[in-house]
């Protein structure tokens, strides 16, 4: 037999005619969910493979699960260009509903997030499940961890709660920047990013210290700068170090921006006189001039990992992950120099 399981012992495994069985399996309608649920579910355990021919579809579409997700973003991320959350945002609800699960978005304000406020979605039970994209404030995560929902993080964690979470090797993400900038010769290298300010940047930190310190290079405290104030907010003015380094690691691409912009203004080129680096290959890092050397975050393969979690939790709420990592990769643009021999040359 070609197909081996047809429609035909489906519909009769469970005493349904073959027009309801189709009808399941294509995600039409006239099938109750449960019948649809309890057609699709026999049909794998029984291996039915779906023909080629136009009738049939590729493979019985997912049942509808009448589920809804909150995402939650604080609003320090909403910026009116838009940010690398706006992107994750969709790639993440997208594929919800690719799942036939309804997405419910909300932006947490600074004042409700301080004080530990439930969001909306949550206290008026709009959701089934909540992902929060973006560090939140750990009085914040206090209040959230406090839900009976399923929960998890997005591009953050934090070790005082277990929590699944869904983030990029920021680590080893800041070590190959690091790394990038000292084969091209640079021994003075800078970094910048406010390192409380979220778990990301202080990983990316940490992996540009191992960095420095596995090539003996010269650490000076004055050489890590802040990008951004207590709420997250960027920093409208830059300040640099009287004593230069040669090259700079940002935390992420807007900040490398913003760094290449101020530099600018004080006359100093990029990368003629310093180098800068970022993080995300965002869409600032290409319309950028130097565009800008930085490491890629695999958005649809984090947003595929959080869905497939959040999938997992809503059908058994006992379901832990633990936390995932995503790998990145180095995207060599136009913000670095290479400098080899310049210092025997002085």
């Amino acid at each position: 037999m070609k197909n081996g399981v047809k429609m035909l012992d489906i519909a009769n495994k469970l005493g349904v005619s073959v027009v309801t069985v189709s009808n399941a399996l294509a995600g039409r309608d006239g099938v109750s969910e449960q019948m649809r649920r309890r057609i699709c579910e026999t049909a794998e355990k029984m291996g039915y493979k779906p023909s080629n021919t136009k009738s049939e579809k590729k493979r019985p579409v997912i049942p509808k699960t009448g589920k809804n997700v909150g995402i939650l973003t604080s609003e320090r991320f909403v910026g009116a260009r838009g940010t690398f959350y706006w992107e994750l945002t969709a790639s993440i609800s997208n594929q919800l509903s690719n799942m036939n699960i309804c997405t419910v978005y909300e932006c947490v304000t600074a004042e409700n997030e301080k004080n530990g406020i439930a969001p909306n979605m949550v206290t008026d039970n709009k959701v089934d499940g909540i992902i929060v994209i973006g560090q939140v404030h750990r009085s914040y995560i206090a209040c959230l961890s406090k839900l009976t929902l399923p929960l998890m993080f997005v591009d953050f964690y934090d070790n005082r709660y277990t929590v699944d979470s869904v983030i990029s090797d920021s680590f080893n993400g800041g070590y190959m920047l690091t790394d990038f900038l000292v084969a091209n010769g640079h021994r003075k290298i800078g970094f910048f990013g406010t390192l409380n300010a979220t778990s990301s940047i202080n990983d990316r930190y940490l992996g540009y210290v191992k960095c420095i310190m596995e090539n003996e290079l010269e650490f000076r405290r004055e050489w890590i700068l802040g990008d951004r104030d207590e709420r997250g907010i960027l920093y409208d003015n830059i300040d640099f170090p009287e004593d230069m380094p040669t090259a700079f690691v940002c935390n992420c691409d807007e900040t490398a921006f913003r760094v290449i912009s101020a530099l600018k203004t004080k006359g100093v080129r990029v990368p003629e006189d310093i180098s800068v680096v970022g993080y995300d290959n965002y869409t600032v890092s290409s319309i950028c001039i130097p565009t800008i050397t930085t490491v890629e975050v695999d958005i649809s393969k984090m947003a595929e990992v959080s869905v497939g979690i959040m999938a997992k939790k809503l059908a058994d709420p006992t379901y832990t992950e633990g936390r995932r990592i995503i790998s990145g990769k180095l995207i060599v643009k136009e913000s670095v120099l290479n400098i080899n021999g310049s210092y025997g040359e002085e």
